[in-house]
């Protein structure tokens, strides 16, 4: 249970310009991932319009992908209010994501080399996240809860 020294310190980082800084470069990192998610779910849809191979599989886990860059943006923005639970699943799905993206990309087969390229590039923007999330200007407004 927090007491109200560390809800004060808290808020008063928030409103520090290096947090602020912090916080717009993940919602621009968000923002990034999101747009090379449409672009791979584009992709595919051109693929499957001229005839070439799109599997259910890429259809699906394109469109997973874009549908959750909103969620997780919205996330962003209760934590640059002060959403401590908005913040910790921001920096845990930031590190989570990049890791399950890359490891089904590895599965031989599975995808064309082209669309695990892209959606490796999509996980680069989630990975930048992860670290912004883990640095001091993020932590020192969001200090470790007990």
């Amino acid at each position: 249970m927090a007491n109200a020294g560390d809800i004060t310190t808290a808020t008063a980082h928030l409103g520090d310009a290096p947090t602020q800084e912090a916080f717009a470069t993940v919602k621009k990192c968000i923002t990034l991932f999101g747009t090379v998610s449409a672009i791979v779910l584009g992709t595919v849809a051109v693929m499957a319009f001229t005839g070439h191979e799109a599997t259910s599989f890429m259809w699906i886990r394109g469109a997973i992908m874009l549908a959750v860059t909103p969620l997780i943006y919205r996330m962003a923005v209760r934590a640059s209010e002060g959403s401590y639970k908005a913040f910790d699943r921001v920096r845990t799905l930031s590190t989570i994501l990049p890791v399950a993206i890359t490891g089904v990309d590895l599965i031989p087969g599975l995808c064309p080399a082209w669309y695990a390229v892209l959606q490796g590039l999509s996980a680069l923007a989630l990975i930048a996240v992860a670290f912004i999330t883990c640095g001091s200007a993020l932590r020192a407004a969001f200090p470790e809860k007990k």
